[in-house]
């Protein structure tokens, strides 16, 4: 790889078609190494550009002393400053996401707000070509298809990668070298997140065997991504084939696929590209097929919903009125809940490390429960025993002393194990189903916004 950073810097943005001298280019610069090279590189190459820093308020002083760097540094090279301070804790609060779904969400909304605003046509982050290796590691361990092999696009829409050739080795030495200032994230170093699990633990020990992983890791994801064009290219020609439109409502014709092809894939493919299905959720939809009462069995997406009618597998948007009515087996790891997704895990006991969660995590004794459960909005006459409690109360009367407004009331979903309210997702558990001295297996159920 050309040790030369600026000019490989310049050529894959070229190569790429990433930008020209004509356009604004909106830089999101967190204070960490990679973002302040890519930074330098940009003013380097005589690029118009603007810096747009987030100051999330999750790591105290070190925050706001990223905050204090970027912007020095923009001032000096005279580049226009963008910050904003997010209320990222309250914004977990307020709508169940983990730390990292809430970040992602406020930071792209307001880059899109300020591309719009301030005119940029194209916004740069700074991944990097080991964060793409990563990410298929995380994906291959998540289970996935071959998309999630192919690690991190270079551009989707208006955003753009410029620094995927290059190495987190080569962007440091180019730091060092030009004495660039940067910043070290202190949860870098921390084995609680997945991807530092792989950077910090898996990676190394595999460049132990191959010294030169990365560079093999980066054709091998070329390869992939070939490959994954080939396949829309070829699965856009089935979907002329075997798919039919009517409004709303798309319809996928079995009869019409070519017996050659692995149906399954297939399947696969025409779901998870067009409508966004999960992998699990396709899994569960291919099983159905192959049983003999599968007509008529419902599988969600965010918002869609597919069912099954006599060979076809018909597709259509979720109705605001749908009941949305689902059955859990015991070895699910998620499914769908209106604009969330509840996440399954089964821990022992001595796992837990707080019994005290916040609403959108629900913690429950697992032996207490009986399989398949169930997804399914709330009626008039559902009632449970709010933890805490002793006696029943009604879920009408516990969400209106909750003061849940109307919209939010009917969105409201219930987990039951058969006719039993486990939990009133995202507010109460049900106090029959607590953890008690004689618990020995765990449910946690989170619940996260998608």
């Amino acid at each position: 790889m050309n040790t030369n950073l600026s000019d490989a810097f310049r050529r894959y943005i070229d190569e790429n078609g990433l930008a020209t001298h004509d356009d604004r280019i909106l830089l999101t610069v967190s204070g960490g190494v990679d973002s302040m090279v890519m930074l330098s590189l940009f003013v380097d190459a005589g690029y118009t550009v603007g810096v747009a820093h987030c100051n999330f308020q999750l790591r105290g002083a070190e925050s706001d002393e990223d905050e204090v760097l970027v912007q020095r540094q923009a001032a000096a090279f005279g580049v226009p400053f963008y910050n904003k301070r997010f209320e990222t804790t309250a914004e977990m609060e307020r709508t169940g996401e983990s730390m990292e779904m809430a970040a992602r969400r406020l930071r792209y909304a307001w880059f899109n707000d300020l591309s719009r605003e301030y005119g940029y046509s194209a916004i740069a982050i700074a991944h990097h070509a080991d964060d793409s290796i990563e990410t298929f590691f995380i994906n291959l361990l998540r289970g996935t298809g071959l998309r999630g092999l192919t690690g991190i696009s270079t551009q989707v829409g208006k955003v753009i990668r410029p620094l995927m050739f290059a190495s987190r080795k080569e962007i440091l030495e180019y730091a060092l070298q030009h004495r660039i200032p940067f910043r070290e994230d202190s949860s870098n170093r921390s084995t609680k997140y997945l991807r530092n699990k792989i950077r910090l633990g898996l990676i190394p020990r595999i460049r132990e065997i191959n010294p030169k992983f990365t560079p093999l890791m980066i054709r091998n994801l070329a390869r992939l991504t070939d490959a994954q064009r080939f396949i829309d290219h070829g699965i856009e020609r089935i979907r002329t084939e075997a798919v039919t439109s009517e409004g709303d409502t798309d319809t996928i014709h079995l009869d019409r696929l070519d017996p050659a092809f692995p149906r399954e894939f297939v399947i696969y493919e025409l779901l998870a590209s067009a409508y966004g299905f999960k992998g699990d959720v396709i899994d569960a939809l291919c099983r159905a097929l192959g049983q003999e009462e599968s007509t008529g069995k419902h599988f969600y997406a965010r918002d869609r919903v597919a069912y099954i009618d006599r060979g076809r597998i018909i597709i259509s948007p979720i109705a605001p009125d749908d009941a949305c009515q689902t059955t859990i087996a015991k070895e699910s790891p998620r499914c769908y809940c209106g604009n969330s997704v509840l996440y399954f895990e089964t821990l022992d006991i001595d796992a837990i490390k707080t019994f005290g969660v916040p609403e959108h995590i629900a913690q429950v004794d697992a032996d207490r429960l009986q399989y398949p459960l169930t997804l399914r909005r709330w009626r008039e006459g559902d009632w449970f025993v709010p933890f805490g409690m002793t006696g029943r109360k009604k879920v009408s009367d516990f969400l209106i002393d909750a003061k849940v407004s109307v919209p939010e009331k009917q969105r409201q979903f219930v987990l039951l194990s058969c006719d039993d309210i486990v939990w009133l997702v995202g507010r109460r558990i049900d106090d029959r189903y607590r953890l008690t001295n004689e618990t020995e297996n765990v449910l946690r159920i989170t619940k996260e916004i998608v």
